[in-house]
């Protein structure tokens, strides 16, 4: 943002596209909450972006009216730092505003710019060379004899030759038909189109959202570059199971306990018995956090996206289970604050809900270890205290994905072992 004042306007402010999260490089625009005229102050709500982690709100930190929107609700991958709008500092001068085109705003404009922008100079045949160009649809370029008038602007014939672009193959979108320095740069050279010979295929093209790219970006770099092993173990989950049932009976509706919750603090008060395993690599150093800030992975409709319950090997049962709910439903709607997603030192990836019974999962980097929980399950087991010297038991099958440059084999089956026991024997995570 920056204030600055030209001849042809009145003091004003330039509102740009904000950096939202230490990954952000663009932004879509949402939904302009304040409309032309309007008085803004310092944390008021603009305009909805939507970042590359979640849909947040941008609280601008200026004061003024909003005189005009450079970018409409809808533009797809803005920027950081690209002008989104202008504040006028005195309400009688938002009419002011009406015709600010946004090369006018430059403080300081390339000599290009600058070139391209001059007073038209009339032709022999009087005809105007403007150098803006028009904000009409772009049309093949017309057909053009040797003996026909190009008409380009000094800056557009300069940059054409240093690129070895011919001008009677660019679309002028300027004035009479005019080629300004952005039909230069945005020039496409024509391709020869064969026909396909193969049959006709339906399908959709999904426009990617600024999340599933920083997903598809940090999962791609995670699977290259960190070398992953897994462990994977079967819990006995009968205990744990029967003690949700009466504390979920006892609570009055106060809460109602998931086995994930379970999972959550067993995992937490493992990386305290543990906390090898919880640690990042950076380099030429491993960090060993002191607290449990476990990852939840949770899916949304932009994307996966892992709020955080800090500090859980502190938190009660009935207190993460109330997080989880309120981090879930705040991650679907698109509404967590950075700090709630950003960070964590431990994930925890559960698809048993889906009758899923086992999978591994790619490593949260910079996170050394990922925990993929499976369904439930019964099955018979060997139990000498009976008759028939066997009993059902409901039992879960667990992979933990381990950074083989942190923790290796013996610490993670060591952590594993940890958690297992907290989860066979779940009083322990109320005492």
């Amino acid at each position: 943002m920056f204030t600055f004042i030209l001849p042809e306007y009145p003091s004003h402010t330039v509102i740009s596209m904000p950096a939202l999260s230490p990954t952000m490089t663009m932004g879509n625009v949402g939904n302009w909450k304040k409309k032309i005229g309007d008085a803004v102050t310092p944390g008021d709500v603009l305009v909805e972006i939507e970042t590359d982690k979640a849909q947040m709100d941008f609280e601008c930190q200026e004061e003024g009216y909003l005189a005009k929107v450079l970018i409409e609700t809808g533009a797809k991958d803005v920027k950081v730092g690209s002008p989104l709008a202008i504040l006028a500092e005195d309400q009688e001068d938002v009419e002011k505003f009406g015709d600010y085109a946004l090369e006018e705003s430059s403080a300081a404009p390339e000599k290009e710019h600058a070139e391209e922008t001059k007073a038209p100079k009339p032709s022999a045949r009087g005809e105007a060379q403007e150098e803006h160009p028009s904000s009409k649809t772009r049309e093949p370029a017309k057909s053009r004899s040797p003996t026909d008038r190009i008409l380009a602007s000094p800056v557009a014939r300069r940059l054409a030759a240093e690129r070895g672009i011919p001008l009677d193959q660019v679309t002028g979108t300027g004035p009479k038909d005019r080629i300004v320095k952005a039909d230069v740069l945005n020039y496409v050279p024509l391709t020869k189109v064969e026909k396909s010979t193969a049959p006709d295929v339906e399908y959709t093209d999904i426009p990617l959202s600024n999340i599933r790219k920083v997903i598809a970006e940090r999962l791609s770099e995670s699977k290259q570059l960190i070398p992953h092993y897994y462990l994977t173990i079967e819990v006995d989950v009968d205990r744990l199971l029967k003690l949700r049932e009466e504390l979920n009976k006892d609570s009055n509706g106060k809460y109602k306990l998931s086995v994930n919750d379970f999972i959550i603090k067993s995992a937490a008060l493992a990386l305290q018995d543990v906390p090898e395993a919880n640690s990042s690599w950076h380099g030429d150093f491993i960090r060993q956090y002191h607290d449990a800030d476990i990852s939840v992975a949770v899916a949304t409709p932009s994307g996966l996206i892992t709020p955080i319950v800090k500090k859980a090997q502190a938190k009660g049962l009935a207190s993460i289970s109330k997080q989880v709910k309120e981090l879930a439903d705040r991650a679907r709607e698109g509404k967590l604050a950075p700090q709630e997603y950003q960070g964590g030192t431990f994930t925890i990836s559960n698809l048993g809900m889906f009758g899923i019974k086992s999978f591994t999962a790619i490593i949260n980097p910079p996170q050394s270890c990922i925990l993929a929980v499976g369904t439930t399950q019964q099955k018979l087991v060997p139990d000498s205290s009976r008759e028939t010297g066997y009993r059902i038991a409901n039992t879960m099958h667990v992979t933990l994905s381990c950074d083989h440059r942190i923790v290796d084999g013996a610490l993670g089956a060591q952590w594993l072992s940890a958690w297992r026991s907290y989860m066979e024997n779940p009083i322990k995570l109320i005492l």
